[in-house]
């Protein structure tokens, strides 16, 4: 399947970028690892004018930690996300190791994950339990938006356009915080869920007390989204199997599933709250050092 006719133009610096953006308008489309883009091309779905390669902007690679506060750049990869690294919390390298094959992570971006805004998105659910905000720069200058109202449907969000979306910023890991991932499809590897569930616990100094807790949920809504009860469930309470299993259910009445062709609602919902149990699971053992639970 072919590719449809367009200009190409690979600028050189931000501000480059962003006066093509400007000229050109929603005749332009900004590409980065282009996992889903050039297939929506193929597909006829989109057919812009011209496709911006953002691949050159090194305003948008790397990572780097101040003051508490790590950015991850728009263009890190997935397969550089998934290998860790000191300003990589564990929890979002989870979620990005289970992000399609080895050739895809190699080309997915951070960016392009959230900015494509599925909502069963690998990076999408561990950036939303760590509390992440993105940095969202145009014409105007840049803004933080927090991911917490940031997607709007699926394949939708509040970038506006003539906005690049150009960095991630979270909280650094420090010591008593963990992160489980969970992720169910039909198949091992290769697979959009069909439920999937990010989960962040920091301790209190006892170890065994909840300071704050979040849970993001995918597929079960269209958009990934917090479950607030459960972390209401959470807060404060002992971080043990009974105030677990009340969050999983609490997570569970969060949900918004509908019936599909993949899997009914009240199966959706189910499973939200096995995979809420096991990602808390997973995430007490890391927070506490020891090993991690895998289901």
């Amino acid at each position: 399947m072919l590719l449809p006719p367009f200009e190409y133009y690979r600028p050189s610096n931000l501000e480059q970028a962003l006066a093509l953006l400007r000229e050109m308008g929603d005749q332009a489309h900004p590409l980065a690892g282009g996992t889903d883009l050039l297939v929506n091309l193929k597909l006829k779905k989109l057919a812009p004018k011209a496709l911006l390669d953002l691949g050159g902007l090194e305003e948008l690679k790397g990572s780097r930690a101040d003051g508490g506060q790590v950015s991850l750049g728009a263009l890190n990869s997935a397969s550089r996300l998934a290998s860790g690294g000191p300003h990589v919390p564990r929890l979002l390298a989870m979620g990005a190791g289970a992000l399609g094959s080895p050739q895809v992570r190699n080309r997915a971006t951070l960016g392009g994950n959230l900015v494509t805004a599925r909502p069963a998105a690998d990076l999408c659910l561990p950036l939303l339990a760590l509390g992440a905000r993105a940095v969202l720069t145009g014409p105007q200058g840049s803004r933080e938006v927090s991911l917490d109202g940031y997607f709007q449907g699926p394949g939708y969000t509040v970038k506006e356009p003539g906005e690049i979306l150009t960095r991630v910023l979270l909280e650094a890991p420090k010591p008593g915080q963990g992160g489980g991932y969970q992720k169910l499809g039909l198949r091992q590897a290769l697979e959009i869920a069909l439920v999937n569930v990010a989960a962040h616990l920091e301790l209190e100094p006892d170890g065994k007390t909840i300071a704050m807790a979040r849970v993001a949920l995918g597929a079960v809504a269209p958009v990934p989204m917090l479950a607030p009860s459960a972390a209401q469930v959470l807060q404060g309470a002992k971080a043990d199997e009974k105030s677990f299993t009340a969050a999983a259910q609490a997570a569970a009445a969060d949900a918004k599933p509908i019936d599909d062709h993949r899997g009914s609602a009240a199966y959706r919902r189910d499973m939200a709250r096995t995979l809420t149990l096991r990602a808390l699971r997973q995430a007490l053992a890391q927070a506490q050092g020891g090993k991690e639970v895998g289901a």
